[in-house]
């Protein structure tokens, strides 16, 4: 199944005639292609479901690529990163042909399907933007941070479970529920995910995200939480190179103010109200995607 999705995107890529790009192409690292699964969940193995499939994996690709530029990544799903092996521009340059090829292929599928994936790239990018401004300051409001999210991870996912139900002419309101909340819960999760788990699980240290000025939900949470005294010391410790005692007094914070277990309890919540969108439709594939995400070892 994911097979045929890979050879779409191979294909794609190819039709471009270019070496080279289809050579940086395969160097991409490759993730699980949640995306993928989703929309094929939904809308069942027809031909449009399977390239849907295909443009929205091309298009989240693109976004890594210009992420990885943004937080200096050297590393993506444990490999190294195309910015890391190639330049910031190779990087960059290489994102814009992925997005532009998924934009053009997106004029295959029907216009209510082409719309909705371009409209959620918009807000991608928008999010991106969000995350970029929020990373000057340490950010105390969960509001903004819940936007950002939905933004940069969420609308895509929802946008993508949506058009999946519209090829398969289902209720499109329900699944676009489902999936904005399993995008948001599968964010919150990967925010909790740089704190608990070690850099050989990560793929880069942890803690990654408090050194590149992203405020998380378990550190507004924290910061909520503390004294005076510890609030100024997490001031102090924000963007900074973090030593190992430094990570241990986090977490241990983390642990006495429940930042973290309250962290993936929003998250679990979140899973919780996408399972009930769809109870009505009886799928278990889909419940499944929700469990696997929430059911983790932090």
């Amino acid at each position: 199944m994911l097979a045929k999705v890979e050879n779409l995107m191979t294909q794609m890529v190819e039709s471009l005639n270019d070496r080279y790009v289809l050579e940086l192409f395969e160097k991409v690292p490759k993730g699980k292609r949640l995306r993928a699964k989703l929309i094929l969940k939904i809308a069942g193995l027809s031909d449009d479901a399977y390239r849907l499939a295909a443009i929205v994996e091309l298009i989240h690709a693109a976004s890594l690529l210009h992420d990885d530029v943004i937080d200096d990544a050297l590393t993506r799903r444990g490999e190294e990163s195309i910015n890391s092996l190639f330049g910031n521009k190779t990087s960059i340059m290489l994102g814009d042909i992925l997005y532009s090829k998924g934009f053009s292929q997106l004029t295959t599928l029907p216009n209510e399907v082409a719309y909705k994936i371009s409209n959620a790239v918009a807000l991608l990018s928008v999010g991106e933007l969000l995350d970029v401004e929020l990373s000057k300051s340490f950010n105390e409001n969960q509001e903004i941070y819940l936007d950002m999210i939905y933004k940069k991870t969420a609308s895509l996912i929802e946008a993508a479970s949506a058009s999946a139900a519209f090829l398969a002419k289902k209720d499109v309101g329900i699944y676009e529920l489902y999936g904005r909340n399993l995008g948001l819960a599968f964010q919150v999760i990967d925010d909790v995910l740089d704190i608990t788990q070690d850099s050989e699980k990560l793929g880069k240290p942890s803690l990654h995200d408090f050194k590149e000025g992203k405020t998380t939900l378990p550190y507004m949470y924290l910061f909520e939480r503390v004294n005076t005294e510890d609030k100024q010391k997490l001031l102090g410790l924000f963007k900074k190179d973090l030593s190992q005692n430094d990570k241990i007094w986090i977490k241990n914070r983390m642990q006495e103010t429940s930042s973290l277990n309250d962290s993936i309890i929003f998250a679990k919540n979140l899973g919780f109200e996408a399972l009930n969108a769809i109870k009505s439709e009886n799928d278990d594939a889909l419940s499944s995607i929700i469990k696997d995400m929430i059911e983790r070892d932090f």
